[in-house]
C-alpha cells in the first residue's frame, strides 16, 4: 500500500508540480485542439493532459485501466461534465487482458510483455519492477469513436501497446501522438508504419518529435515518415524517449 501511494504521489508531482510545464503544454496542444473539439487521452494516468486540454476548452475522453490512477482521475475530474472517464484499456479488439503494474512507477505499467522485455535492459528502467498484475476490460478506438465522436487529437501512451491500440482504428484521425522509447525502437517503427497506412487514404501524415515531457517540438518543420525514421535512428544511441506527433497534411 505504501509503495502504491508513493508511486501515485510521484506521478502527481511529475505531471502537476513542474513549473512552466503546464504553460508549455498549452502552447503545444493548442496547435492541434481548441474549444469544442474532442480529444482522446489513451493512457490518461493521473490526468496531466486532461488538465491542459480542459483549459483549452476541449471535451476530453480520459481512458485509463489502472485502479489507483482511476481513483485520482475521478477525484479530480469526476464532477467535470467536459471529461468522460473510461475505466478500460484500449486494444485491437474488445475483450479482457492482463495489465502488468509497477506499483512504484505506475507510468510504466504495460500490457505488452515484449515491450517489458525490451526495456528491462535499459539503464533508465533498472529499478523498475512490475510487481502486480490486474485483469482489465479492453475496448477499441473505433468503439470509443462510436461513443464519443471523432477526436481532433488522440494521445496514445500505453507503454509498448501502441500498435495494438492503433489496430483497433479503421479510419484516420486529424492528429495523434504516440510514445517512442529507444530501447524498443522496432516497436516504435511498427507504430509509425501503422499510422502511415491509416493516413494514406486521407492524403498522408506529417510528423514531429518532442523529447520526453519537454512539451516542445524538436523540428522547426514537419517531416515525412522516412525523415522522421532517420531522426529517430540518430537520437537512438542517446537513449532519450519522447513522443511522436502526427497530423494530416493540410
Amino acid at each position: 500500500m505504501l509503495l502504491r501511494a508513493y508511486g501515485i504521489a510521484r506521478s502527481l508531482v511529475m505531471y502537476y508540480g513542474v513549473p512552466g510545464k503546464h504553460r508549455r503544454a498549452r502552447r503545444l496542444y493548442g496547435e492541434f485542439i481548441g474549444p469544442g473539439d474532442v480529444a482522446f487521452d489513451i493512457g490518461a494516468h493521473v490526468g496531466g493532459r486532461v488538465r491542459v486540454w480542459r483549459g483549452l476548452g476541449v471535451r476530453v475522453v480520459a481512458v485509463e485501466p489502472q485502479p489507483d490512477c482511476l481513483r485520482v482521475l475521478r477525484l479530480l475530474y469526476g464532477r467535470d461534465d467536459g471529461t468522460a472517464i473510461v475505466p478500460e484499456a484500449v486494444g485491437a479488439e474488445p475483450g479482457h487482458a492482463r495489465l502488468a503494474v509497477s506499483s512504484a512507477t505506475p507510468t510504466v505499467s504495460s500490457m505488452s510483455p515484449g515491450w517489458i522485455s525490451s526495456v528491462a535492459s535499459d539503464r533508465s528502467f533498472a529499478r523498475v519492477r512490475w510487481d502486480e498484475s490486474v485483469e482489465v476490460e479492453v475496448t477499441t478506438l473505433d468503439d470509443l469513436i462510436a461513443r464519443h465522436g471523432v477526436p481532433a487529437f488522440c494521445k496514445i501512451d500505453v507503454e509498448g501497446f501502441e500498435a495494438d491500440v492503433l489496430r483497433g482504428l479503421t479510419r484516420p484521425v486529424p492528429a495523434l501522438s504516440f510514445e517512442y522509447v529507444p530501447s524498443a525502437h522496432d516497436a516504435g517503427l511498427e507504430v509509425l508504419r501503422i499510422v502511415e497506412r491509416l493516413g494514406a487514404e486521407a492524403g498522408g501524415y506529417v510528423y514531429n518529435y518532442s523529447p520526453v515531457e519537454t512539451m516542445r517540438l524538436a523540428s522547426e518543420r514537419w517531416l515525412d515518415a522516412a525523415t522522421l525514421e532517420k531522426r529517430l535512428e540518430r537520437i537512438r544511441p542517446r537513449g532519450r524517449s519522447g513522443d511522436v506527433y502526427a497530423r494530416l497534411k493540410r
